[in-house]
């Protein structure tokens, strides 16, 4: 069963910056679509920055700008670089995939672990 594990995170001040990557626990035959969603206290899960399978990358406009999402293909490596942040930021970030397992299976969406990220004034 391929897992997605998530790394970085953790707490900033406002205006500082923070990384987060995700790969999954084993090689896959395929990855599709790729991409970062937030949960911000209170609220339901939100799309942050999505890579599409064609390459296409689209942000939420509250991120716009300050984000950078990039997919490394070769290592299977998602990445949200988290530039300007404001706390308003703070939120649990799950990274998301499209994957195909195998050669012989049907592909489905799988999501990270959950990465808490803690933006302060």
């Amino acid at each position: 069963q391929v897992q997605l594990v998530e790394s970085g995170g953790g707490s900033a001040q406002a205006g500082g910056s923070l990384a987060l990557s995700c790969s999954p626990s084993k090689a896959p035959y395929q990855i599709n679509g790729v991409g970062w969603y937030r949960q911000r206290p209170g609220q339901q899960r939100e799309q942050v920055a999505l890579i599409a399978d064609g390459g296409g990358i689209s942000y939420a406009g509250a991120v716009n700008g300050r984000f950078t999402v990039s997919r490394d293909v070769g290592k299977n490596t998602v990445s949200l670089q988290m530039g300007n942040l404001k706390p308003e930021d703070t939120a649990i970030y799950y990274c998301y995939m499209v994957i195909q397992p195998t050669r012989a299976t049907a592909s489905s969406a799988y999501w990270g672990q959950g990465t808490q990220v803690t933006v302060s004034s």
